[in-house]
Parts: structure tokens; C-alpha cells; sequence
């Protein structure tokens, strides 16, 4: 059964993972020399597309790992290691917006699934962080569908975000977007180093005592 802490963990590594304030730069590019009629459109079929993306991963991406003969604990241990170094470029290297939207620029491509859908919300960081979350061994279908859920909060608190895009950027700017992404990246960091033990642990390679029992010695 899940507890409360273990929620707010999932909770936060899908909004890190996700990041919603630094999608909105992506959404603004996006939505450039499109009528202004048409972005609530975009902004929802954008969210539709990840969603599907994400849920497919929750359901499939384990048994995808398992007709190729992988351990979960290995997938946790790279998936960690991703998505550490995603965490530093967060922190060191070009914000996210301003890398997606680089991209977007040099392949002439806008709109609702790239750069947006993918790879902005469903990012490579979320499809692995989904796939982590949600172990068939270890998790029970009640479990997994408390982390979907959480998941689809998560995106409709983008979509919310998303359609108040304008506002928002106009309060924060660019700089304010980036400074955001930073410390979610160190956060992110934090995540993705658990998940390296935990992985670790899984292979039986460490034995490490649960982040609750560590606190209260």
C-alpha cells in the first residue's frame, strides 16, 4: 500500500521529470504565427499526444524490458544515470527551453507534437522515469494506478499552465523559466542518484535501509 510519503516522491519526480514552468517558452515558440484561435488547440492536443506517449510507457515499457531479457534493477541503474546527466544539463548546460527551441528552429518544425508533445513534456527523462515508478513485481495494479493518476495530474497541471502561457511568461520571463528549470534539475539530480541505489539495491549489489527507516535513527 502506498503511504504518503511515497506519493509526494512520485508526485515530485514527475513534475521534475515533466516540468511544466519550462515548457512554456516551448508552447510560446510553438504557437508563433499560429491564429491566436487555434492555440487552446494546440495546447490540448499537445497534452493529448504525451499522454498517450506516457501511459503507453506505464503499461508497456517494463514488458518491452522483459522480452529482452533485462532486469528492472539494471534498467533503474541506467535510467538513473540518464537521468542524472539530463540533471546537469538542467543545472550547467542551456535551459530547456532555450535547447528545445534551438531545435525546433534548425529542423523548421512547430506545433502541437514537436517540439512540444515530444520532446518538451514527454521527455526521455519521463518515459524512464514512468517506467521506474511503475514495477510490475514490486507495485500492485492499485499502486500503478495511483502513479497514472499522479501522472495525469501532473499533465493537467501543464495544460493549466499551458493555456495561462502568456500571463505567465510575461511574470517570469525567460530568466525567470530558467532559474526554475536549475533547481528542478538539482532535484532531479537528487532523484536520480535514489534511483541508482535503488537499482543497486534490486540486484541484490548493496543493502540499503528505506529513506523513512534512515530518518527516524
Amino acid at each position: 500500500m502506498l503511504d504518503l510519503t511515497t506519493i509526494v516522491r512520485d508526485f515530485v519526480t514527475l513534475l521534475v521529470v515533466i516540468d511544466p514552468v519550462g515548457t512554456i517558452p516551448v508552447y510560446l515558440f510553438a504557437v508563433q504565427g499560429v491564429p491566436e484561435k487555434l492555440h487552446r488547440r494546440i495546447a490540448i492536443r499537445s497534452i493529448f499526444i504525451a499522454t498517450i506517449i506516457l501511459l503507453a510507457f506505464l503499461v508497456g515499457g517494463q514488458a518491452l524490458l522483459e522480452v529482452l531479457g533485462l532486469r528492472l534493477g539494471s534498467f533503474q541503474i541506467a535510467g538513473g544515470m540518464i537521468l542524472f546527466l539530463f540533471a546537469l544539463t538542467m543545472i550547467f548546460g542551456e535551459s530547456k527551453p532555450s535547447r528545445e527551441i534551438e531545435e525546433a528552429e534548425r529542423d523548421h518544425l512547430a506545433g502541437a507534437v514537436f517540439p512540444l508533445a515530444m520532446p518538451s513534456i514527454a521527455s526521455p527523462g519521463a518515459m524512464l522515469a514512468i517506467v521506474v515508478l511503475t514495477d510490475n513485481h514490486t507495485e500492485s495494479v492499485y499502486e500503478q494506478a495511483v502513479t497514472a493518476g499522479l501522472l495525469v495530474l501532473v499533465l493537467a497541471i501543464t495544460l493549466v499552465l499551458l493555456l495561462s502561457a502568456s500571463v505567465i511568461h510575461r511574470t517570469i520571463g525567460n530568466s525567470g523559466a530558467s532559474v526554475i528549470s536549475r533547481v528542478m534539475g538539482i532535484i532531479l539530480a537528487t532523484i536520480a542518484v535514489d534511483a541508482i541505489l535503488g537499482g543497486l539495491d534490486a540486484l541484490n549489489v548493496l543493502d540499503i535501509a528505506p529513506a523513512t527507516a534512515i530518518a527516524t535513527e
